[in-house]
């Protein structure tokens, strides 16, 4: 019998609890026998303003938990949805191998592609292929559209339309190399997915083994734990893979045995694992060709059409402008290129050409080809974060991560953050839930003044260095990462917005939005998250411009109405303190919306206070 794979070792062992993943679901049930008055079962305080104002999706989530439950899975006093996969495949282990030990020579293995669309480096679907081929059967794939959970993902219209054309690349690449039909289904309500997955497996195409890549969000933790049960009860052995982190959640702990908040210590140890177990950079091998005959078999999978995406998440004409004029389809679409070959060149062209000055250049957005904008294949799968770092690896002298080349040693670091934000969503699963890292700041008072979020949305606040991020938001669905923090500590600090909304409204404008990344970088600018800059640091926009966009370039391009200050002119960054408030005025540019120094005082008091609140409740 082989040995059990599960996805992530339970953090009870560590703290020294000693309680296991099914001990930890039963003590959770017990909680409905809790009082209905128990703080763990009570919503937020301000769970009312919260959902009124669009941060909680009421059709999809409860409202917003309060502080103690939040405490409640930092204390395992509720089960982790990562242990609840844990445990379901724990308790089905020898029922899965029953269904293995008895697949036939007529069955199939499955793969379910979710947010991995690639052949390369695939490890998922490279071990699907091989229990294929070990049992003489043909290799299925599937994609499940499902609009309900892109809505309740706030998936933007672009990252959709980038999945859909890699899909369609997928699809092509699958059926002309390996003889691998690639089978795409829309599934309307989000409760259907794992029943008619299963019918698909089970009663379409008679397999006995499913395949899928772990996803770290809750709901989809919890959806493949439902699986696992689902499918040993109707024959199916499904197998959940590590594919996403290049070191697996719950590899690294401290020396306490805890798991790790801070980023730092964190890549130490993420470094030391990798140096001592190589193994987890090694590419997995691509799928094999089907046997003869699965052409024939399968004749209607291959022929299976590329979906439109949901009347909501259609890339719609003109619905990312930049510098003042529409921005139709097309040009979104060849400013990001899809499917994984546009990533192997992004990232070869990146690495030969662009990676030894990424330490010096990375953080001014005027310069073109300073990062290597691969996140928009990241957060699609279309590239392997694996793949990258071993790429960039091999460009150095010494062969280390964390040594040798600084351009190399810093993308490295930056690559290694998608790892961190995924490691802490998993330990830390309220994050998924509308709820900060540290509890304790859900008690700021923030503002909802629909006013000053329009202006930051349209990039109309009068800072010129924010508006231009917020612009190229709206004209590339994407934005560099210095003005994306620049951008989020204004919403949060100047304004006192509720950094949800700001999460929120990137996320569904973003083509490369992936939750831990984004929550982990406004948790970071908002001084509410994991290893965050601190409340009482506030960034000055203006010294951020003058620092990192000091000739304007990035300014310019993003903002038409301040193309006529005099280049290398000061006044770029600040127009009407500076002498060109007349010729903005003009070009219909807007004063400041606030004032920098008094919103700062203002923010300071408030976390302050906010902060002491949370702590009482």
């Amino acid at each position: 019998m082989p040995p059990k794979r599960y996805i992530h070792k339970s953090s009870a062992a560590p703290n020294g609890d000693g309680l296991t993943a099914e001990k930890k679901i039963k003590k959770a049930r017990a909680e409905t026998a809790r009082p209905k008055d128990d703080p763990i079962r009570l919503p937020h305080p301000s769970s009312a303003e919260a959902e009124e104002h669009g941060i909680v999706l009421r059709e999809f989530y409860p409202p917003e938990m309060s502080n103690a439950r939040a405490l409640a899975y930092n204390n395992d006093e509720l089960p982790r949805p990562i242990e609840e996969l844990n445990a379901a495949l724990e308790e089905t282990a020898e029922a899965r191998q029953r269904i293995i030990d008895q697949t036939s020579t007529d069955a199939a293995v499955v793969h379910w592609f979710r947010w991995d669309l690639r052949t390369t480096d695939n490890r998922a679907l490279s071990l699907a292929s091989k229990r294929a081929q070990a049992a003489g059967v043909p290799l299925v794939c599937l994609y499940v559209l499902s609009p309900e959970d892109f809505e309740a993902h706030l998936i933007s219209p672009a990252r959709v339309d980038f999945a859909l054309r890699s899909l369609a690349i997928l699809q092509r690449d699958l059926a002309t190399h390996y003889d691998i039909p690639l089978h795409i289904e829309t599934v309307p309500r989000r409760r259907d997915v794992v029943p008619r997955v299963l019918a698909l497996a089970r009663d379409a195409w008679g397999a006995r083994q499913l395949y899928a890549a772990a996803e770290y969000e809750v709901d989809e933790l919890r959806r493949d734990a439902r699986l696992v049960r689902a499918g040993a009860a109707r024959g199916v052995a499904v197998d959940v893979v590590h594919d996403t982190c290049v070191v697996p959640p719950g590899q690294l702990h401290t020396g306490a045995g805890r798991q790790y908040a801070v980023y730092t210590p964190w890549w130490r140890a993420w470094v030391a694992h990798l140096h001592a177990h190589p193994d987890l950079l090694a590419a997995s091998e691509p799928p094999a060709r089907n046997p003869a005959g699965a052409r024939e078999r399968f004749a209607d999978v291959f022929c299976c059409q590329i979906p439109e995406a949901p009347p909501n998440k259609r890339l719609l004409e003109g619905q990312y402008d930049g510098d003042g004029r529409k921005a139709p389809q097309q040009r979104l679409r060849e400013l990001w290129p899809a499917g994984e070959h546009a990533a192997l060149e992004r990232l070869r062209v990146f690495c030969e050409e662009k990676i030894a000055d990424y330490a010096m250049k990375r953080n001014f957005p005027a310069e073109k080809g300073a990062t290597s904008s691969l996140s928009v294949h990241f957060a699609a799968g279309t590239l392997s974060t694996r793949t990258a770092v071993r790429a960039a690896r091999d460009r150095g002298r010494l062969k280390r991560l964390d040594a040798g080349d600084e351009g190399i040693r810093t993308w490295i670091g930056e690559v290694a953050w998608r790892d961190f934000y995924k490691h802490i969503l998993v330990h830390w699963p309220y994050i998924c839930m509308n709820k900060p890292f540290k509890p304790e700041y859900s008690s700021v008072s923030w503002s909802y003044d629909r006013e000053h979020f329009a202006a930051w949305g349209a990039g109309r606040t009068g800072y010129p260095i924010v508006d231009a991020a917020m612009r190229q938001l709206r004209g590339q669905g994407w934005v560099h990462n210095r003005c994306r923090m620049i951008a989020a500590s204004f919403l949060a600090k100047d304004l006192l917005l509720d950094w949800r909304m700001g999460e929120r409204h990137f996320m569904e404008h973003l083509i490369d939005g992936d939750f831990a990344s984004n929550s982990g970088g406004w948790g970071f600018s908002a001084s509410v998250g994991a290893d965050p800059q601190p409340y009482f640091r506030v960034f000055n926009p203006l010294l951020q411009s003058e620092k990192f966009d000091p000739d304007g370039h990035y300014i310019r391009e993003w903002v038409p109405e301040l193309r006529a200050v005099q280049a290398g002119s000061a006044a770029i960054h600040d127009p009407y303190a500076r002498g060109a408030g007349p010729a903005a005025s003009k070009a219909g540019y807007p004063r400041k919306i606030v004032d920098h120094k008094e919103s700062r005082e203002r923010a300071l008091k408030e976390y302050k206070a906010g902060i002491e609140r949370g702590k009482a409740l």
